[in-house]
């Protein structure tokens, strides 16, 4: 073989630099999860569904829960929802400092609610109401307290995307990102208002 043919050879190719990335690809697969998550909040709710008239002798939803306090904390994820809205609307405008405003209030909706929901809980132990006094107690801990984990994470996820744009705009990367995270963000709506209706309103006055 001559010189010639072993300079012309194709030269092997260890990474590609088109984007692969495959459309729809991330959607999908964080449906999937999404779904996932469903089926823990259906084991969750189920769980309730069955312990939750299980007192153990202490006290009731009614002796408990402060239905405005719940009802105020619920109005604070639901407005979150709508600013979060009000940010995609602004990214699919390309305005990157109002879709950064809006997702910062969305932040402090969320932060809000959290609060809200840890005044709860610090509330209901001091009052002896603790997970460990009554299966009642334990199946609205861990329900509730698995939401409130969700919103936190929503809320270090939304922070870290707010980083992202201010570095880099809303490039598609980023868009794609945003997008996911609201599905995130009005998926626990959706499974607050369960968690409103079936634990603290039936629990109130079912």
């Amino acid at each position: 073989m001559s010189d010639h043919t072993i300079d012309t050879a194709e030269k092997p190719e260890f990474y590609l630099t088109e984007d692969h990335h495959p459309e729809n690809s991330t959607n999908l697969g964080f449906w999937l999860y999404l779904m996932s998550d469903c089926l823990i909040f259906a084991v969750l709710f189920a769980t309730h569904g069955v312990l939750g008239r299980n007192y153990a002798a202490g006290p009731s939803p009614a002796d408990l829960f402060d239905l405005p306090i719940v009802a105020l904390n619920t109005s604070m994820l639901l407005l979150s929802s709508i600013t979060y809205g009000f940010a995609m609307l602004q990214m699919e405008r390309n305005a990157k400092a109002e879709t950064l405003f809006w997702l910062g209030v969305t932040g402090l909706f969320g932060a809000a609610f959290i609060g809200l929901e840890l005044y709860e809980f610090i509330h209901l132990i001091h009052e002896g109401a603790g997970p460990t006094r009554s299966a009642f107690l334990s199946s609205f801990f861990t329900l509730v307290g698995t939401h409130g984990l969700h919103v936190t994470f929503g809320i270090i996820w939304l922070i870290t995307l707010m980083v992202q744009v201010s570095m880099h705009g809303l490039i598609e990367a980023n868009r794609r990102r945003l997008m996911c995270l609201s599905m995130f963000w009005h998926f626990l709506d959706v499974v607050w208002i369960g968690v409103f209706s079936f634990v603290y309103l039936l629990g109130v006055l079912g």
